[in-house]
């Protein structure tokens, strides 16, 4: 509760405090009767109560026997039939208990009404000469503008709503029934001097018939204020729902949109706008950026600086959003807000220039404020900054970009707004769009795909600079053309194009990535901060050359630090504040990214751009092939289902275990696997499974061995181990391991035990002194092991002697 508020009700208080003073010290009975019956009349009246629209609070009809009081009883017992009464319809059939401030205040409220209205009763009487309705009048009159006036003026100081609204909304509707209880009262009273005080009894069903009419005409007006209200929470989701299609483009917004409501409001309310001018700032502010629609999301999401032409696209924003939104006939000042949100206060604006006064206050406040969420923001193309340094630079832009007003609100409110902002943010779920989605259906559209290309535009320098300039490109470009080509190895090619591609654009630091699922992984770095980029995985489409590789479009001078992971440990320091990147397109789709970065701001030019795009097509396709050739190299020494060296491999590298054996006197162990029982999960479960029984058994193989050992797939189910120093028990406790690795693989895909593993290890030099020799003995041991487990098990042999499975997948 504001201070206001607390010294208007402590005067109150003692106002109410004084008048039932000085009411109790004139007391007299007039007729004690009478006042029992209409003070039991009035606190049965208390219940027949109605709720107040827009507030939480009610009226009773217990009015008319206050009144009544005042014509027939003294003021001290009027003023004892109000205050009880008034009790009795605070606890009665409440909603909330009522607090005892609430209480308190009513009470003396009550006591200063009533006494108010019996000295405007008794002074009318005195000059108006007798004139009952004159008297009526000013009675009811007093006793209403004493009685709600104040209780208006409580609800404006601790809601902090203006009082006129409150007033005329909630109270001044009801004028007229004050009026009609004067009315009613009067006819009462003059009929009680005919026949008796007793007839004022039979007012009572009047009073109910009033109270029910009363009841049902304020029934009818909840109703419409809840359809208003319902239809005002539609528009409001419907907005909402306008916020999040922004979203879809431009993915940093959402919270901002969210944060700027907050923050647009608030300084809204501050300066005392109009509720009309509130809401239409509160749609603005989530809808300020929907014209961004009309603006390619390439230039929406480029995490550097746009060039002249991409800022007048993304200058037409502004005046698509009015268009989109007029045809939304907004009941209150949306369009203009959303068309001027981009002027300045000194009129160096867009789209129209607008200066001062000239621009709308909900414009004035939305640019302020989205101006400082924004510096305090992550963006693509910069790190945000802390929220002190973003409300210092707005804070010098008064008066030039910005309302010195607006500005001064703000920096009064900055830090308490933030602190609201961050506990609306935790209250507001987020709802993400499907953007992500992966449809299945629909392999091309109906007119087919379209393969843009990209044409630099060349750039002329001056005269003698431009010869030599000129010469020694064209030198370089041939020396790197020719090298590039002369190499299917990855890390030489990359090699070469770093040193070659210095003396064209200077660099600090360059990194080539490279495509692979739909990340960039960096292949070849050099220069300064080595380990730094080193160690990032860019995700496709994020980061200034995630945008680049997704957008096949370049950047020239970009900020190194919104690379994802480049800055993400602030033990992490970096001076480069400049970068240049290019798409790397190889035959059919993006391979990778070329990326160069300097310590200076805005180092790069759009010659190093030229230069770049010239040798890209040349660069792309040299890795295209390196990455082909390693990918050949690799598919032929490994096998492609488990992923482990294939036999090829194998016997290469034990002939060059058994060379080094001999030179050195050393052992090795041939150990070769094969598993039982694994046509039958072809049989039964079908190769699929066969294949997944064969991957998991290799990995668990993997996993169990030593880092020294080889293993390998010979074929179909059978694999074979290189087992350096390795002893004859050793040997027996590892066949052993690796049977239960079998019979767990088959029941981890099956679900059943069906698999064994038969092993025979021959060793270097008992058993041979040649890979033939060690392996023919190695064979011949694991058949005997698998005579052994089939005769166990009371199978028949489905093997060939050979020791290969006939079920080879």
């Amino acid at each position: 509760m504001s201070v206001k508020a607390k010294i208007y009700l402590a005067s109150v208080y003692l106002v109410g405090l004084a008048t039932l003073g000085l009411a109790m010290s004139q007391w007299h009975w007039v007729d004690l009767g009478r006042f029992a019956c209409y003070l039991l009349i009035a606190l049965l009246a208390s219940g027949l109560k109605v709720s107040l629209p827009g507030i939480n609070g009610s009226m009773s009809v217990n009015f008319f026997f206050i009144i009544l009081g005042v014509m027939e009883l003294s003021i001290p017992e009027t003023v004892i039939i109000g205050c009880a009464s008034t009790l009795v319809q605070s606890f009665w059939k409440a909603n909330t208990k009522p607090k005892l401030v609430q209480l308190t205040f009513n009470i003396a409220n009550m006591a200063t009404a009533i006494y108010c209205a019996s000295l405007a009763y008794h002074y009318t009487e005195v000059y108006s000469g007798h004139t009952i309705a004159l008297m009526l009048v000013s009675a009811a009159c007093t006793y209403f503008v004493t009685n709600t006036v104040p209780v208006a003026i409580v609800i404006s100081l601790t809601e902090k709503k203006k009082f006129q609204k409150i007033w005329s909304e909630c109270y001044f509707w009801s004028f007229p029934y004050y009026l009609v209880g004067a009315a009613i009262s009067g006819f009462v009273s003059y009929v009680n001097h005919f026949v008796g005080w007793q007839t004022s009894l039979l007012v009572f069903p009047v009073i109910y018939w009033i109270y029910r009419s009363y009841r049902l005409y304020l029934g009818r007006l909840e109703d419409e204020k809840r359809h208003v209200e319902n239809m005002a929470a539609l528009h409001l989701r419907t907005i909402e729902a306008l916020a999040l299609a922004i979203e879809a483009k431009d993915h940093t917004t959402h919270d901002h949109l969210q944060r700027v409501r907050i923050y647009a409001i608030e300084v809204a309310r501050d300066l005392e706008m109009t509720d009309e001018e509130i809401e239409a700032l509160r749609a603005a502010s989530l809808l300020h950026d929907i014209g961004k629609l009309a603006v390619p999301e390439h230039i929406i999401n480029k995490p550097g600086k746009l060039t002249p032409e991409e800022f007048e696209k993304m200058k037409i924003h502004p005046i698509v959003g009015a268009e989109i939104l007029e045809r939304v006939n907004f009941p209150y000042p949306v369009v203009p807000i959303v068309r001027a949100h981009h002027e300045k206060y000194d009129g160096t604006g867009y789209p129209f220039g607008l200066k001062g006064e000239e621009i709308p206050i909900g414009a004035r406040i939305l640019a302020c404020v989205d101006c400082l969420d924004a510096l305090a923001s992550d963006r693509q193309y910069r790190r945000a900054l802390p929220l002190q340094e973003a409300m210092k630079e707005v804070a010098e832009q008064s008066g030039k970009a910005f309302d010195p007003k607006v500005i001064e609100v703000l920096h009064r409110r900055y830090v308490e707004l933030e602190q609201l902002a961050q506990e609306k943010a935790q209250l507001l779920e987020k709802r993400k769009l499907s953007t992500d989605l992966k449809i299945v259906n629909g392999l091309a559209p109906a007119a087919g795909f379209a393969h843009p290309s990209a044409t630099p535009e060349p750039t002329n320098g001056s005269f003698l600079t431009s010869i030599a300039a000129a010469r020694q490109e064209a030198q370089t470009l041939f020396e790197l053309s020719h090298e590039l080509g002369n190499s299917l190895s990855l890390d030489e090619t990359l090699s070469v194009l770093s040193v070659r591609l210095r003396k064209l654009v200077p660099f600090d630091s360059m990194a080539i990535y490279v495509l692979r699922d739909s990340k960039l992984i960096p292949e070849h770095v050099s220069g300064e901060n080595f380990r730094l980029f080193s160690s990032l995985e860019i995700p496709l489409g994020q980061g200034l050359s995630g945008w680049v590789a997704a957008n096949r479009k370049p950047i020239v001078n970009g900020n190194p630090s919104v690379e994802p992971g480049y800055l993400a440990d602030p033990t992490k320091i970096s001076t480069l504040r400049s970068a240049i990147s290019v798409p790397l397109e190889g035959v059919s789709c993006v391979v990778g990214t070329l990326s160069l970065y300097k310590a200076e701001a805005d180092a790069f030019t759009q010659d190093h751009l030229r230069v770049l795009l010239a040798i890209s097509s040349k660069v792309a396709l040299s890795i295209e092939n390196a990455l082909k050739y390693q990918q050949a190299e690799n598919s032929a020494t490994t096998d492609y289902l488990t992923g482990l060296p294939n036999a090829r491999s194998l016997f290469l590298h034990l002939d060059q275990e058994l060379a080094r054996c001999k030179r050195t006197n050393a052992s090795v162990a041939v150990m070769v696997c094969d598993l039982d029982g694994f046509k039958a999960i072809n049989d039964r479960f079908g190769h699929l499974e066969g294949n997944k029984v064969l991957r998991v058994f290799a990995n668990a193989l993997r996993n169990v061995c030593r880092e020294y050992d080889y293993v390998a797939r010979m074929g179909g189910d059978e694999f074979l181990i290189i087992a350096p120093g390795m002893t004859r028990d050793a040997a027996e406790e590892k066949a052993a391991l690796l049977n239960d690795l079998a019979v767990s693989a088959g029941h981890e895909v099956c679900g059943e035990d069906l698999l064994s593993l038969s092993v025979g290890t021959a060793y270097f030099c008992e058993d041979g002194m040649d890979a033939e020799q060690l392996l023919a003995e190695a064979d011949r041991r694991m058949y005997i092991v698998k005579q052994i487990h089939h005769e166990k098990m009371g199978i028949p042999s489905t093997d060939d002697p050979t020791g290969i499975d006939v079920a080879v997948n």
